[in-house]
This record gives structure tokens, sequence and C-alpha cells, in this order.
């Protein structure tokens, strides 16, 4: 079965492992209104969450810019795979079984984030390794999965919400940690070349002196919080921010931001090498700013969802274009170079959501917030969400101010 197996095969169980990613950065927050429901967790544990989850998946980008080449690809794919798998499997159980739900969540939000942590410090190398046999666009079309992923998670979780239950959530959780157990038996198959030696590889000094990488972290930072504090809060924003039911609100919010931003990457892949990526990033945080906006001061919440939906065009080549720029500026800079980038994502991540939920959580006890919002019929919770949504516009607008240094000490070279 192994001779059958080509570098095609590994490009697969790449984009299975992505979409897993995207399972486990979306799905939980997918069900932020049935936790407090049902544990009476609190926004900001709620935040606390999210927090939690990218700062793990931030601490493995740590250990990974060292150890990744040494445990080699096949190790540590495989090591991300069971990580997922268990902790969506507990995810439903042990919130449901220990007196401290909260307690639970964070023991599940560490295990999976462990595997979310090594898929992306690892997937984007083993692509890169064998992108001669993929052809051009090869990152931005792998990233593209996570588009699929989260796309495909919103729609399986809204769907089985309506049809089984809120009660019933758990199940779905064990479902989905079938997933990962797959693509662990694949990665165990797949063919896969070796890492980097010390010796071929770009040294961490040279990186981290080169304007050019100082500001692709930057931009990562940006980029992470741009895309995550739009995908962990706009299913909750939709439902009580805006009022409309949850299956409107997540169709209509975090799926068609999914999709939007699946086809940006999808264009981006098949045109990368006929398009200058800085200008279109530049173009992009634009858009995604504008879509911040218009997000959380629409009084109308279907123009609202068009702002959240919107964003994931906005948001799309943010993270792949970064990672191209990098790759081809420094082809032999290996996985610890693209574990720094996601570190710098990852660092994005988890401040991007967490301070749009802590201004959230603050707004909705400020007096002169709830006044104001009181005037266009808002209560104190959708007046603290709005605020919240607002305040992550300013992400975009550090890539695109980060750009424009880029811009400048390029043309200085």
């Amino acid at each position: 079965m192994r001779k059958r197996l080509t570098y095609k095969s590994t490009a697969i169980s790449c984009y299975i492992g992505f979409a897993v990613q995207a399972i486990i950065n979306n799905f939980p927050s997918l069900l932020f209104v049935i936790f407090r429901k049902s544990f009476g967790i609190t926004i900001s544990e709620l935040a606390s969450l999210v927090s939690i989850l990218f700062l793990t998946q931030l601490a493995v980008d740590v250990f990974s810019i060292k150890y990744v080449d040494r445990m080699g690809y096949r190790m540590t794919a495989l090591v991300s795979h069971a990580f997922s798998a268990a902790g969506l499997f507990m995810l439903g159980i042990l919130p449901r079984v220990m007196e401290n739900s909260f307690a639970g969540l964070v023991i599940c939000s560490i295990i999976y984030a462990v595997g979310a942590g090594f898929q992306e410090t690892v997937l984007s190398p083993i692509v890169d390794s064998i992108s001669d046999e993929l052809g051009s666009g090869a990152m931005s079309f792998l990233h593209s999965f996570y588009c699929l992923g989260q796309c495909m998670t919103v729609i399986v979780t809204t769907v089985f919400i309506k049809v089984f239950g809120e009660h019933n959530w758990y199940i779905l959780s064990f479902l989905l940690a079938l997933v990962p157990a797959y693509n662990f038996i694949r990665f165990l198959l797949v063919p896969m070349k070796p890492t980097l030696t010390k010796e071929e590889k770009t040294p961490l000094k040279e990186l981290f002196s080169s304007r050019i990488f100082v500001i692709a972290m930057i931009v990562m930072i940006g980029g992470g919080a741009s895309e995550l504090s739009m995908v962990q809060w706009s299913s909750m924003f939709a439902e009580k921010g805006l009022g409309v039911s949850k299956v409107t609100g997540d169709l209509l919010g975090p799926c068609l931001f999914a999709i939007f931003m699946f086809a940006g990457r999808l264009l981006g892949a098949k045109f990368e090498e006929k398009i200058n990526m800085q200008k279109l990033l530049m173009c992009s945080s634009v858009l995604a700013f504008v879509c911040y906006l218009t997000a959380g001061l629409s009084l109308n919440p279907y123009l609202s969802l068009a702002g959240c939906a919107l964003c994931g065009v906005g948001v799309s080549l943010m993270w792949p274009g970064t990672l191209t720029l990098a790759a081809s500026k420094y082809p032999k800079g290996g996985a610890a170079m693209f574990s720094v980038l996601a570190l710098c994502g990852d660092l994005g991540c988890s401040f991007g959501p967490w301070l749009s939920g802590k201004v959230s959580d603050l707004s909705q006890s400020n007096e002169h917030i709830v006044t104001f919002a009181s005037r266009f019929a808002l209560d104190a919770e959708q007046a603290g969400l709005r605020t919240g949504m607002m305040i992550s516009a300013i992400f975009p607008m550090i890539i695109f101010v980060g750009l424009l240094f880029f811009k400048d000490k390029k043309q200085k070279q």
C-alpha cells in the first residue's frame, strides 16, 4: 500500500490536517452560547478559553523552533493528530462530569491546542518541501483547506444542533475526533521528505537581523488577530449582538466568512505568480478594517452580517501570503522559520479575541456606552459586543502600516 502513495497523498494529508486545525479553532466557539446556558460560563471566561487555546499553540510554536527539525516531519505530524483527537474526545466528557466545568474546558483546550500548534508548525514546511511536486500556489491552496474545514465545521455543528438539540452537542465532539484519528493513520503511511540539517538551514540570527522578516512577523501578528477576532466572536455577536437566530447568524456570519476566505485563498493560489503579494495584502487590510467597522456600527443586522462575512476576503491571504513572502526570501528557513512566523500568528490569535472579549465585557458595565447605545434601542450586551467588534479594526491597520514600512525599506535596499 505504501508504494502506491505519492507526495500528492502527503499533500492531501496536510490538507486534512489544516481542516483538523479549523475544527479545533472554531468548533468550541460555536458552542459558547451553549456553554453559557449549560455551565454558567461568563464572557470573560469564554475569552480566557480563546486565549488559552492560542497561548498553548504559541508555547508549542516556541518548542517547535528548536525541536521540529530534530523530531522530523512524520513524528511531529503524528503527535499533532494524537493530541487533537484526544482533546476533542475529552471535550465531550470532562465539562459534563467535572464539578468545575470551566476547569474541564480549560484542560480540553490545552490538549487539543497542543495538536493544533504542532499542525501549523509542521504542515506548511511539509508542503513547502514538496512544492516542486505540487506547482505554484501550493501554500495558499494548503491554507484554503483551513477555510473549508471552518465552513464545514460551522455547517455540521449548526445542522447537528438544530436536528438533535443543544443538549447533545457532546456527541458531535466525539464524531469530530474521528477526523484527526483517521489522519493519524494516513501520516503513518505517506512518503515524507527529511527536514533540513543544521548546516543547510538559514540561521535564526540571520532571519531576525532581516528587516523584511521582522516586518513579516508583525504582519503575522496582525493577521492572526484580524482573522481570529472575527472567527471566535462572530457566532455570539450575531445571536446576542444582532438578535438573529443561531442558525441564521452562524450561516450568514462565520459560515459565509469561511466561504469568502476559502475563495480568496483559492484565487491567491491560482494567481500567485501574477500578483504583487505586498500590494494585495495592503488592499486586504483596508477591506478587513472597513468590514469590522461595518459589523460593529451598522444598525441593520444583515449589513452587519455582510461585514462579518466579507471580512473573510480581507483576511484570506494575510497568513499564507506572509508565509509565501518569507519562504521566497529564505527558501532554506526550514521548520524553524515557519515556527517563528506561526508563533507570531498565534500571538495575534490569542491577543485579538481576548482584547475583543475584554472590551466587550467592560463596555457592558460602562454607563456612558450603555446610555449612548440605548438611544439606538441596543441593550448592554449588544452594546458591549459591538464595541468589542469595533476595537478589532485596529489589527488590519497594524498590517497596513507594517507593509508601508516594508515597502519603504525594500525600496532603499
